[in-house]
């Protein structure tokens, strides 16, 4: 099942890169940018509950789908591409096993334990 789920996330990440070939952008901007989602990890600087909020509403695919659509039809797009961004991302780090996390610590995810590992 894990490389049923694993082959989505890809065909997802494909989308992504797909819809950003229609974004009047140079392609590497999308490149640019793909990481940026990771700095929701900044919160856990603070704790480990404010870690998880701003890493999930980074990492989340509906907010990527509401920045992407919001874009599209509001014609903002840095706004699009942020949702594509956004998109893809999401999808690689789910590729490489990083999903949602929990409030209670960083490697507890929707998709299991980091590392395949319990507390």
């Amino acid at each position: 099942m894990k490389n049923l789920l694993r082959i989505e996330e890809l065909a997802m990440l494909g989308l992504a890169i797909y819809l950003n070939s229609f974004l009047p952008f140079e392609g590497w901007v999308f490149w640019a940018w793909f990481l940026a989602p990771d700095i929701g990890m900044l919160g856990y600087l603070v704790n480990t509950k404010v870690g998880a909020i701003t890493y999930n509403l980074l990492h989340h695919k509906g907010v990527a789908m509401v920045c992407y659509l919001a874009g599209y039809f509001l014609i903002i797009h840095e706004l699009t591409l942020a949702g594509v961004v956004l998109f893809g991302h999401s999808s690689f780090d789910r590729v490489v096993g990083y999903g949602l996390k929990y409030s209670d610590n960083f490697k507890r995810t929707h998709l299991g334990w980091i590392g395949g590992q319990s507390k």
